[in-house]
């Protein structure tokens, strides 16, 4: 129907000056974006829905004070903003609609829930009246991120939702951090309000506080530790949140103590400190390592789960074989899986200066003779590896282990990298090499979720922007998520992927070839052209076959940073056959273990 005008009006009244549209009615909406960047929040991470149009039209609004990412699955959106967190050890913020968006989204919350990373998810929701009826996407929000979140709320006001954005912020960061969720009704986003931030809104800092230990504790520990001959540290994640990394060194000196790192905790101590022998446990650890841990006569825990992966099956250090020391920021987590074992609960830092003030230091000669043996454990040769079973097809293959040596070698010092469950970890792990202190390597060993470190490019291109990082993968994980190479293309973001290609879901393979009498099952897809795939979604990319060619395409990189993709064969399967150590054998070896 049109509004037709007249084209005269007799006697009508002088046209005003047009006053422009008039004022837009703030709404929901608005106060939840000005909310997310009075609170810090510069970056976000999503995908569109029915559901969140009216918030995407307030992000509009503000798009000069917070960026959003258009990733292509809400998955992958959660994991670049847990890849944005670790990276920037700042809360990483997604953002997805109810329905698909939701259930989508719980599992990239899952890893970031399972490694202590905070996210904050917020996530549009149907209209409340509708609640009930079987509408389109509704679901139980609440009782879905329950699993993976620690807080969650329900806005019910447009009013409240400032305060609830500022307490989502601080409930991600308080204790040990991890996914918070704030849902949003789409009558909520679109009702009216006057609320806004609080004026003293500001970003959360992380850790939010930095307790200390009980003083009768702290004693006790520093007791147990000056009285050792084999002290030991095993450190993970938490020492990166704390930023804790000098404070570690210098009570590793102090008490002549060899340093060990979880997979999450590699970079607590650089290469470069004398008291650092790299990864342990079970998947990745170098066996100088893990024979360390393992005949420590103290260990003390910092920051890091000490679960079966990272304690090698419970052997170093062995439950009720010797005292254990664990700093945690979570009091019911500090020596839940050691009982009888001395809890600090605190932050790392500050509990750490706190032994440091407590400690006696040991004297020269013996701090000389347990680095001798700390030394020659960190130099133990790596494994050999042998590939198990030809691969389909003919042609040149890398060996995994290379491939890392090669890429580190290339890069510069400092060099970010991300690395996919299965071929990827261990490799990454027990062969790049980290020279200073911090956290450069992110590994998804929360729940070790395949299809994690493509995204996570995207998450740690946002938290550095223009450095350049390298992400490596394998055929089985580039299925699940190469659609995003998309937005590392749209992004420009300066990524080398370097894709291990097996032809298999190779760990499960190779699982099934030690354990179940080689009967594999369920394991072997199809070959999907990785290059061809990259190609299309604007991303240089080529296949690898041989060192030499490997060494000129990751040193053009480092020249030209860009997004390149290298698809590099390796063997179908491989085995490790760890070598025992000389100094390790026990009383029937042929060489005496030194004491440290």
């Amino acid at each position: 129907m049109y509004d037709v005008q007249p084209q005269h009006q007799p006697h009508a009244p002088a046209a005003a000056e047009d006053p422009g549209p008039a004022p837009r009615t703030r709404r929901g909406c608005d106060a939840l974006v000005d909310a997310l960047v009075a609170g810090g929040v510069t970056t976000l991470f999503g995908v569109p829905g029915d559901t969140g149009v009216a918030l995407y039209d307030a992000l509009y609004e503000r798009a000069d004070d917070i960026r959003h990412i258009l990733a292509r699955d809400e998955r992958h959106a959660a994991s670049m903003a847990d890849a944005y967190a670790r990276s920037g050890n700042r809360v990483g913020v997604v953002e997805v609609s109810s329905g698909g968006g939701t259930t989508y989204v719980v599992g990239g919350l899952g890893e970031a829930y399972a490694a202590g990373v905070p996210v904050l998810l917020i996530t549009s929701d149907i209209h409340a009246a509708s609640r009930g009826t079987g509408a389109l996407t509704e679901i139980d929000q609440v009782a879905l991120f329950s699993a993976v979140t620690k807080w969650t709320r329900v806005a019910e006001s447009a009013d409240d939702l400032p305060e609830l954005v500022a307490r989502a912020l601080r409930e991600a960061v308080s204790g040990r951090p991890a996914p918070v969720a704030l849902i949003v009704p789409e009558n909520v986003l679109d009702a009216p309000t006057r609320a806004r931030p609080a004026p003293d809104a500001a970003a959360p800092a992380l850790p939010a506080r930095r307790p200390g230990a009980p003083a009768a504790a702290v004693a006790e520990a520093a007791r147990l530790l000056s009285r050792a001959r084999r002290p030991a540290v095993l450190a993970g994640s938490g020492v990166h949140v704390s930023g804790a990394w000098r404070s570690l060194e210098e009570l590793a000196a102090t008490v002549g103590a060899a340093v060990a790192t979880s997979i999450h905790g590699k970079g607590a101590v650089g290469g470069d400190c004398p008291w650092s022998v790299g990864v342990v446990g079970n998947n990745g650890a170098l066996p100088g390592a893990n024979a360390l841990l393992r005949e420590a006569d103290t260990v003390l825990l910092v920051g890091t789960r000490a679960n079966a992966t990272d304690t090698n099956s419970w052997t170093g250090p062995a439950r009720g074989g010797v005292p254990v020391i664990q700093i945690d920021i979570d009091p019911g987590r500090a020596g839940r899986n050691f009982p009888g074992a001395i809890a600090l609960p605190g932050d790392a830092d500050t509990v750490l200066r706190q032994l440091l003030a407590e400690v006696i230091p040991v004297d020269d000669s013996e701090r000389a003779l347990r680095l001798t043996a700390v030394r020659a454990a960190a130099q133990t040769p790596a494994p050999a590896a042998r590939p198990v079973e030809p691969a389909p097809g003919d042609g040149p293959r890398l060996l995994p282990d290379e491939v890392v040596r090669v890429v580190c070698a290339g890069l510069p010092a400092g060099t970010p990298v991300i690395a996919d469950p299965g071929t990827p970890t261990p490799n990454v792990a027990a062969y790049w090499k980290q020279r200073e202190a911090g956290r450069e390597v992110i590994v998804p060993r929360g729940h070790g979720p395949m299809g994690y470190a493509i995204p996570a490019a995207v998450g740690v291109a946002m938290a550095r922007p223009g450095t350049p990082l390298v992400s490596f993968t394998a055929d089985g994980s580039f299925a699940m998520a190469c659609g995003e190479l998309e937005t590392v293309s749209r992004l420009e973001v300066p990524v080398l992927f370097v894709q291990f290609t097996n032809h298999s879901l190779g760990w499960i393979k190779m699982l099934q070839h030690l354990y179940s009498g080689r009967r594999y099952f369920g394991v072997d897809p199809g070959t999907i052209d990785a290059v061809a795939v990259a190609r299309a979604c604007g991303v240089e990319a080529h296949t690898v076959g041989s060192t030499a060619e490997l060494q000129e395409r990751v040193a053009d990189f480092a020249e030209r940073p860009r997004p390149v993709y290298l698809d590099v064969e390796v063997p179908h399967m491989i085995d490790y056959t760890p070598p025992v150590p000389a100094w390790d054998r026990g009383p029937a070896g042929n060489a005496e273990r030194p004491v440290y």
